[in-house]
């Protein structure tokens, strides 16, 4: 799934040296192997995590396979650039796949879907799902479960997590792409698991739990006599009604705190089997490599099985070259030593003393005495001498525009767009050193870049745009 190709580009500041061999990712081998069944898409935020999910699964379903992108993404775009009013907890079926000529010469096309993780919905599926109904409407109608399930921190990543465990035991859908969790940190998503666990097996916890375990009166006797400080304490921490809430949910939950935690070690183990795929999103800028590579030591340190990197929003430049350097310099010579245009050149030839016997243009002298219909033009030549509409000649005060400044020169503009480039080679360098200290840094990490698009993505055809270049 990946080729060497050598990284050759290397900026006028960095000395001279040999770079390793840099692996190239090839998408389209990926999600063709029918033995890949997850890909993960991480990374940190703002990087195009959503609209990288959504171009491979769009990519994938054109080529055949059956998938659903299961996005975590609160800003909705996945939806709206899949023609899709609007997504829930429920996968629904995205149209108008294009099919996709194969190897063989066959046309292909599979079936996509989209869900965007409702995280209180998947909580409450679970204990719908795993308690009677009497137990459940108590845990369901419990204040602070309400705010728990709500927005409790790390819940929203271990209900992606328990959401990829349902879809991947349905067995409907033979390739999952899932788009992580805008969270502050990306490696949230594969430590739900462990704090959920944590969670579980506190101290606190425990400890609310016991009158439970010991049951009827005991148990109220035992919490009046051996907790009534603690108690107390906690009381006016958080108050007696929360307190009491938070009793009344433990009780209703002990039943189910095992199945959270065997699933959660399920689906871990799931990340780790060898038909999942991670794919570590970044742009070609510092904050965002240094935080893929922390991602890529990480599942490394976990045994997650890493298929590469995709750098998004690379730049470039058709001119490149002309570098930043040369470009600059080019400016200032045509801002500062006054260069004529040639055509400006000519004319001013042709208009010189020495050749007004033979010009055909009058002498100065002559044209301030001229006739309206002999005043010459702007580029210095003669108007035409017969009707024409006034409107379309040129402001006749020879003052500035109806813009509200003179129009810029030949030189000026020039020197206006060598500046641009300058900037944009200087862009072109800096991402090129930042992404040349990753890849000295993890050489065996396949990359695959995807140009930057002129603007947002909000459609179909955006999408497979971004799969041609990720696939590119």
């Amino acid at each position: 799934m990946t080729r060497d190709r050598t990284t050759r580009d290397r900026t006028p500041q960095e000395p001279a040296r040999t770079l390793a061999p840099e692996r190239t990712l090839d998408v389209d081998a990926l999600i063709d192997d029918p033995k890949t069944r997850i890909v993960v898409c991480c990374g940190s935020g703002g990087v195009g995590k959503t609209t990288t999910a959504a171009a491979i699964g769009l990519r994938a379903a054109e080529r055949g396979r059956k998938v659903v992108v299961l996005t975590i993404d609160p800003a909705r775009r996945l939806a709206q650039s899949m023609g899709i009013d609007s997504l829930d907890n429920v996968p629904r079926r995205v149209k108008a796949i294009e099919p996709v000529e194969t190897a063989d010469g066959s046309d292909s096309t599979g079936e996509l879907h989209a869900m965007m993780l409702d995280m209180k919905r998947t909580f409450d599926e679970i204990v719908e799902a795993h308690t009677d109904k009497e137990r459940a409407k108590a845990i369901l109608n419990n204040p602070f479960y309400q705010s728990l399930s709500a927005g409790f921190a790390g819940t929203q990543e271990y209900m992606a997590m328990e959401k990829l465990g349902q879809l991947r035991s349905r067995d409907e859908w033979d390739l999952i792409v899932v788009d992580t969790p805008p969270s502050r940190s990306a490696l949230d998503f594969l430590d739900a698991p462990k704090r959920l666990g944590s969670f579980l097996d506190g101290k606190l916890i425990r400890l609310l739990m016991a009158p439970a375990k010991v049951g009827g009166r005991a148990g109220m006797k035992f919490l009046n006599a051996g907790m009534s400080m603690m108690t107390g304490a906690l009381g006016k921490l958080l108050g007696g009604q929360l307190l009491r809430d938070v009793q009344m949910f433990v009780t209703a939950m002990d039943s189910m705190f095992g199945g959270f935690r065997t699933r959660a070690d399920a689906t871990y183990r799931l990340l780790q089997a060898p038909g999942t795929a991670f794919l570590v999103v970044a742009s070609p800028e510092r904050d965002a490599l240094r935080e893929a590579a922390y991602f890529v030591e990480r599942l490394a340190a976990d045994d997650m099985p890493l298929a590469g990197l995709v750098l998004n929003r690379v730049h470039g430049s058709g001119a490149a070259q002309l570098s930043a350097e040369r470009a600059l310099a080019a400016a200032e010579n045509l801002e500062e030593s006054g260069i004529v245009d040639q055509e400006d050149g000519k004319v001013a030839v042709r208009n010189s003393p020495e050749n007004d016997a033979t010009s055909e243009n009058p002498a100065p002298s002559d044209a301030a005495n001229s006739t309206p219909s002999e005043d010459p033009d702007p580029s210095g030549n003669l108007a035409p001498s017969g009707d024409h509409d006034p409107s379309e000649d040129p402001d006749p005060s020879g003052g500035p525009d109806p813009s509200g400044g003179p129009e810029p020169s030949v030189e000026q503009l020039t020197a206006g767009l060598l500046r641009l480039h300058a900037e944009r080679m200087q862009l072109l360098d800096r991402e090129q050193r930042t992404r040349n200290r990753f890849t000295a840094l993890h050489p065996e990490v396949a990359v695959a870049e995807v140009a930057a698009l002129p603007g947002d993505v909000h459609d179909l055809a955006g999408l497979r745009a971004v799969g041609d270049r990720l696939a590119g």
